[in-house]
């Protein structure tokens, strides 16, 4: 039967650290890698594992894949700090880890909290997540939006990751900024360039696709405010395409 190390990685997080924590707290193992918190979240971690390490950042799936190799088992199930394993997702883990699993990854779903309420419309649900995965055929990849590659069979869990992402508009414009800033060199790096058509259809059709498609008007107010600002990331990162290409 594998055992299972959950694995964080974190940096002032203290707000959010020790309901994540609580809610694998049935696993046989919890790795934490902190990259220099300054508000608690390190001694906050300490009060529920042994596990946790300090290590200066060195991107998503670099850090990520250093808490993987730190972990005494090879099944993982990797976890944002802003994050929660449900219990019913738990009980599905701990399930299919008392055979022998078929596949070597699986994705969940993931729903998110945003502005006062769950959201179950736009791009932001269902947002499988392949989480849970055998390090030996697997690992994390990508500057941007980062996810493991596996190399073998990928099943899907039903239980639901929740996620924390935002405090408010504020914080959501913050990360907009920062990660429309990593995807345009990204893309620059790939030889992507932007050009008119781009700048101005692909921002329109992110919001349609999002508003009308995947049913972000049933989500109110909250839905077109989520709508609204993935166009405007969307736009935000070919505009900073086309300003890498002038220079």
């Amino acid at each position: 039967m594998p055992r299972l190390t959950v694995t964080v990685i974190a940096r002032d997080e203290s707000g959010h650290i020790g309901a994540a924590l609580d809610s694998v707290s049935w696993a046989d193992e919890i790795v934490v890698v902190d990259s220099g918190s300054t508000d608690g979240t390190a001694a906050l971690a300490r009060e529920r594992t042994g596990r946790v390490l300090v290590r200066e950042w060195a991107g998503y799936s670099a850090q990520k894949n250093f808490a993987a190799a730190q972990a005494s088992h090879d099944w993982i199930l990797s976890l944002d700090a802003d994050e929660r394993v449900t219990p019913r997702l738990a009980a599905e883990i701990r399930r299919l880890l008392a055979g022998d699993p078929s596949a070597r990854g699986y994705r969940m779903p993931r729903v998110s909290f945003y502005l006062g309420k769950w959201i179950r419309t736009t791009d932001w649900y269902p947002d499988h997540q392949l989480r849970l995965y055998d390090r030996r055929a697997g690992a994390w990849a990508g500057a941007v939006h980062e996810g493991v590659e596996i190399a073998g069979p990928v099943g899907r869990l039903r239980g639901e990751i929740q996620h924390f992402p935002y405090r408010d508009i504020a914080e959501h414009l913050e990360t907009i900024g920062r990660y429309s800033t990593l995807a345009a060199r990204q893309m620059h790096d790939r030889g992507r360039r932007a050009g008119l058509a781009g700048l101005a259809a692909r921002p329109l059709g992110a919001f349609l696709r999002n508003y009308v498609a995947r049913g972000g008007w049933r989500d109110g107010p909250e839905g077109l405010v989520i709508s609204a600002l993935n166009s405007y990331y969307v736009f935000l990162k070919f505009a900073k395409l086309w300003e890498l290409d002038r220079k």
